[in-house]
């Protein structure tokens, strides 16, 4: 059974990583891009990770859960990445009394409502039993699961990360393919750092300031002062875009994260990079891709070169803000 038919699958992309300690929150604080102190329980958060120059290493969704007796905060982040990532956040812990680890739990993927299936086992009825329509970012706590609600495009069944201790709790899911989930992402602009993408993009070319994932007003992390310069003196030429490619042909759709993108009005340089890209049941390649303000609704943009297949813009549904 294909994901469209049963949308329940495992994302095996997604590692947990969690932070505990006494001081975890303001240390984690210190860190990101979004305000970690100030998050209410019951939510989560996008947010980033960058150097001191502004890039980002990662991009990651946080949430308080102290149900282990000690505080703790956990984080959902590409696989690739969540070693790296541990590795560079340990460096700055000196005597913080914080503690940073991958977890052992495992993450999969819900579509829950609009008439589709649910899933078998464990998990089945405490799927039944979530909010049909959920706030983006809410939390549901169940005996097996955590849950939380990931952007959805309007009108679509509710999506859920499904974070469970036992991985075996996702074995119904196993035979199903995740890319559906990954184009829903892309579709709704939530824009994922992988490690062919680390330290190249500051977090407004990812829209992470249109879509909540970054905070002006937190204080200073790692590469504030040029997020903030950016954002106040109104530089930011760069946006990410939604696209489309409708014959991707031999298109090696595996190692398209990262490449170039180019205009073929203009085909000496690139004009930009693929972000996130994944493919759809009817063969369609969907892409986030870095884009210079001037160039949306001029450039012909094309994958791989400039005679490569052509990627269509496509609408997202939070408008790219032009800075003043």
């Amino acid at each position: 059974m294909s994901s469209a038919a049963y949308p329940y699958m495992p994302l095996t992309d997604l590692a947990v990583i969690d932070i505990t300690g006494a001081d975890a929150a303001a240390f984690l604080h210190g860190q990101l891009t979004h305000d970690v102190t100030g998050l209410a329980p019951g939510h989560a958060r996008l947010s980033g990770y960058c150097t001191a120059k502004g890039r980002l290493l990662a991009t990651l969704v946080f949430w308080h859960d102290n149900s282990g007796g000690e505080p703790r905060i956990r984080a959902l982040v590409p696989d690739d990445v969540a070693d790296a990532l541990i590795k560079r956040l340990s460096m700055f812990v000196l005597r913080a009394k914080v503690k940073l680890q991958r977890s052992a739990a495992a993450v999969g993927g819900a579509m829950v409502g609009a008439g589709n299936a649910a899933p078998e086992g464990t998990l089945a009825d405490e799927a039944a039993a979530l909010p049909a329509s959920p706030a983006s970012w809410a939390i549901a706590n169940t005996p097996s699961a955590t849950w939380i609600a990931a952007p959805s495009a309007p009108g679509a069944a509710a999506r859920w990360w499904v974070v469970v201790e036992d991985p075996a709790l996702l074995s119904p899911f196993a035979s199903h393919n995740a890319d559906d989930w990954r184009v829903q992402d892309i579709s709704v602009g939530l824009p994922w750092i992988r490690n062919a993408t680390q330290d190249l993009f500051i977090p407004q070319t990812l829209n992470l300031d249109l879509i909540d994932g970054l905070s002006f007003t937190k204080g200073c992390y790692p590469g504030q002062e040029v997020v903030a310069r950016s954002h106040y003196r109104g530089v930011v030429k760069r946006r990410t875009a939604y696209g489309t490619i409708a014959q991707p042909g031999d298109l090696a759709i595996d190692h398209l994260v990262g490449t170039d993108t180019y205009d073929a009005r203009q085909p000496d340089n690139p004009c930009g990079r693929i972000i996130n890209a994944a493919q759809a049941s009817n063969g369609a390649v969907h892409v986030l891709m870095e884009v210079q303000l001037a160039d949306l609704g001029q450039a012909d943009f094309r994958a791989e070169g400039p005679q490569g297949p052509a990627i269509s813009v496509q609408p997202l549904p939070y408008e790219i803000v032009v800075e003043r």
